[in-house]
């Protein structure tokens, strides 16, 4: 778990990743939480097309998220699914 995001894996049946981005009001007003999906989406669409297929993965935004750059992000975001073993 990184103070920037925290990622949850689980396989699934469909043969494609299906991605969820979650943020809670705790990340700040809907300026806050608007860019905070939009760094871990911009992240994600940098790596999609290293990730294996048959995955949902569920990215949840913690407090600095929206203070960070899209490459810190996506830099916690290899790290976690590496460990996960979802990378290829």
């Amino acid at each position: 778990m990184s103070p920037v995001l925290v990622t949850y894996v689980m396989k699934n049946r469909c043969g494609f990743v299906r991605i969820g981005i979650t943020t809670s009001k705790k990340i700040g007003k809907a300026v806050m939480r608007n860019r905070s999906r939009r760094i871990i989406r911009e992240a994600y669409r940098m790596i999609s097309d290293q990730v294996k297929p048959g995955y949902d993965l569920v990215f949840v935004a913690r407090g600095k998220t929206p203070y960070v750059k899209s490459c810190d992000i996506l830099r916690a975001m290899k790290k976690e699914l590496k460990e996960a073993g979802v990378l290829e």
